[in-house]
């Protein structure tokens, strides 16, 4: 019999630390190579690791919500000596296959059966398998990698077309960021409510602190009279949710004046990369979608080549999905913009903080009918203001302004026979 360390694995490359998020064994518990031992939280993505050994939990070095570096310990195992460890950077990440044993089902072990590993999830997915009707071969009938690639063997494959993803293991697109938190005690009187910060909310906390720390932002506003596109839109809105069962929002078409405005000035549609500015070639559109108290920021992949309806289905369908929870990885990578949608919460002006590491995030705020001067009369007219907030490293007033006019331009052109919506 022998002690062995097992450390925190690198879950993706550029993360130096993740936050055990839950464990899920407990000292004394027998577990077998490659079963999950804990729940690790980054800000790239949520990852399960997996044991190297065979063997006894004896201690957990670390606790629940604490922040571990790449390498440092976090708990012993007491092994068979003659086992060999192997490597959590790569098994953590879902390219593994558990052994073919199946442990008896514990009260404790029951809610294993619901954990999914990464790789469970990809090929489920991609092959659309219904996980639910699947019994499991690892610990606590937890369903693993060969048990699916026997269903599919056997062609016995029941299929759904969504499955479903814990909304805290969501990738974040930003690299990872030093612990910013300041430790501070603050007294709470009678009634008072303390709220943990935990989960999405503090991978939000701390990305935006980056964002704020690093980033010198500044700030555009433009007014745009969109009194014709609302009239378009109003005219076949209802024609449009009767044949396509979704609703054509307002914000497909911004979010398609924005795709063409980055075609044409590409400066914005960057990324910082410390030494070197890296312009991206494909516009992918991050947007801000809420669920409860969380929000995740799903992308809308090649926009400048979606169509207003093409574009309006994904941002149904991301919506849908995010409160469900039943985002992937993929819906969230890859987002070179932001477009943020704050005009849904009745704002009218307001300033973004920028996605790091992108460039620039545009808030789209609520339109509202307000008097404008038109040929010495005034007029009612439906006007929307367009906040943008840039990072003054890789852009200036100049390019952003001419962005900021041609969006302005684009959307007040938009009216029936000037826009194609299919």
């Amino acid at each position: 019999m022998a002690i062995e360390k097992i450390t925190m694995p690198q879950l993706g490359e550029s993360v130096t630390e993740g936050t055990i998020s839950s464990w899920l064994v407990k000292v004394g518990d027998q577990v077998n190579k490659y079963d999950p031992i804990a729940e690790v939280m980054t800000d790239k993505v949520n990852a399960e690791v997996p044991s190297s050994f065979t063997g006894t939990i004896k201690e957990l070095s670390v606790q629940e919500g604490d922040t571990v570096s790449v390498g440092e310990l976090i708990c012993h195992i007491e092994t068979d000596s003659t086992d060999s460890p192997t490597n959590p950077e790569n098994e953590s990440m879902g390219e593994i296959e558990n052994p073919e044993t199946t442990n008896q089902i514990t009260t404790g072990e029951k809610k294993m059966k619901q954990r999914y590993s990464p790789a469970v999830l990809r090929l489920a997915q991609e092959n659309d398998v219904d996980l639910a009707q699947i019994n499991g071969s690892g610990r606590g009938g937890r369903i693993t990698r060969k048990d699916i690639e026997k269903v599919l063997a056997s062609g016995s494959a029941s299929t759904t077309p969504n499955l479903p993803i814990s909304a805290a293991s969501l990738e974040s697109t930003k690299p990872s960021q030093p612990n910013t938190s300041v430790s501070s005690t603050q007294p709470t009187q009678a009634g008072d409510i303390e709220i943990p910060v935990a989960g999405v909310r503090k991978v939000i906390a701390q990305n935006m602190v980056r964002s704020k720390t690093e980033i010198p932002h500044a700030w555009m506003t433009v007014e745009v009279d969109v009194t014709n596109l609302v009239n378009y839109r109003n005219k076949i809105k209802t024609e449009f949710k009767q044949n396509e069962g979704y609703n054509l929002t307002y914000f497909a078409f911004f979010v398609k004046a924005v795709a063409q405005g980055l075609k044409k000035f590409p400066q914005l549609n960057s990324m910082w990369a410390g030494d070197k500015i890296i312009q991206r070639k494909d516009i992918n559109l991050s947007i801000a979608v809420a669920k409860d108290q969380e929000l995740f920021v799903p992308v809308i992949k090649n926009a400048d080549e979606k169509s207003i309806k093409g574009i309006a289905r994904e941002i149904h369908e991301l919506a849908q999905k995010a409160r469900s929870n039943k985002l992937t990885a993929n819906d969230m990578q890859g987002g070179t913009f932001t477009v943020n949608n704050t005009g849904s919460f009745g704002s009218v002006h307001s300033m973004g903080v920028i996605n790091y590491p992108q460039a620039a995030i545009l808030q789209v705020e609520s339109i509202v009918k307000r008097p404008v001067i038109i040929d010495n009369m005034f007029a009612a007219r439906d006007m929307v203001n367009l906040c943008l907030s840039l990072d003054h490293r890789i852009l200036d007033g100049l390019i952003c302004g001419q962005f900021l006019a041609y969006v302005k331009e684009t959307l007040e052109n938009m009216s029936e026979g000037t826009v194609e919506v299919y």
